[in-house]
């Protein structure tokens, strides 16, 4: 991996995890647990919960060690996976590139607080009448981003033949 590439790779996941973990501190530091801020009323609230579980509460219900274990054994084969797959790419692929940052960075964000809480904190909540959104939060958006960068490259471009991701 180029010191470009590197460089690149620490600069937007460190972003991704600073900003992730400053909000997150905001949050629990300001904003009683449970509790709803109305910022567009009927759509948007900000709101501070702890999802132990994984996506939309995936592994919620299941014991704390089995959660922890399966998220921190899940985490770091992700980001071992986007680390090898972020080497693979040619300097001419930066967006697919940042993407995959966003993804390594959220997932490191998220990583954080399963380490030291075993849960995450999540606070966006976004609603239409009684229908919510699972709440997420800056890694969760940042993941998403990437995986829509990396999914738009897939189907949308060509892959390159030298340095191939799979």
């Amino acid at each position: 991996m180029t010191k470009a590439k590197i460089l690149r790779l620490l600069i937007i996941s460190g972003i991704t995890v600073i900003l992730d973990q400053l909000t997150k501190i905001l949050v629990v530091a300001s904003l009683e647990f449970g509790r709803d801020i109305p910022v567009i009323p009927g759509f948007f609230n900000l709101t501070h919960v702890l999802n132990p579980g994984g996506a939309f509460g995936l592994f919620a219900q299941h014991s704390g060690f089995v959660r922890v274990l399966f998220f921190l054994v899940f985490s770091l084969v992700a980001v071992g996976f986007i680390l090898y797959i972020y080497a693979g790419i040619p300097e001419t692929h930066k967006v697919l590139g940042g993407g995959l940052c966003l993804i390594f960075g959220g997932a490191v964000g998220n990583l954080i607080d399963r380490v030291r809480m075993g849960k995450v904190v999540d606070f966006l909540d976004v609603y239409v009448g009684n229908w919510h959104w699972p709440a997420f939060n800056v890694a969760d958006s940042a993941i998403c981003i990437g995986v829509g960068v990396f999914v738009y490259h897939i189907l949308f471009n060509k892959m390159p033949e030298q340095g191939k991701i799979f």
